[in-house]
């Protein structure tokens, strides 16, 4: 099994960046993800009901610890998401395009975490299913 397809094959997801508007990249993933039926969580800082679903404020605040994490947000922001997920146990992270930050995905893989940072995007993956 490759990284990507580890990656889908979690249980649980959550998705950091998540826009209330559908236009937004974050929101897409983030119904991608539904649409596949994947158990996915959204976060974002501001919202609390994104598309009909709970929104977390962070990744700390979701009610289970999400295997795999798509992230959907500025580098800068990336990196605190990051140091959330390593804290919290995630095993997969997905920086999605744009989302990247080499000192994140660093300290990611560090601390075991299996990182896909390369320009690929989730969207593209699950549409080819």
């Amino acid at each position: 099994m490759d990284r990507f397809e580890e990656f889908l094959a979690a249980k649980t997801f959550a998705v950091a960046g998540v826009s209330i508007q559908t236009h937004k990249y974050g929101n897409k993933v983030f119904h991608a993800l539904l649409s596949a039926g994947c158990e996915t969580y959204p976060i974002n800082p501001k919202e609390s009901v994104i598309g009909g679903h709970q929104a977390y404020k962070s990744l700390v605040e979701l009610p289970v610890v999400p295997e795999s994490l798509s992230i959907v947000t500025p580098p800068e922001v990336t990196r605190q998401v990051v140091s959330d997920a390593i804290t919290a146990g995630v095993k997969h992270i997905w920086m999605q395009p744009g989302a990247e930050d080499e000192q994140a995905a660093e300290a990611a893989r560090l601390a075991g975490i299996d990182v896909i940072d390369d320009g690929s995007c989730v969207l593209v993956l699950l549409a080819r299913q």
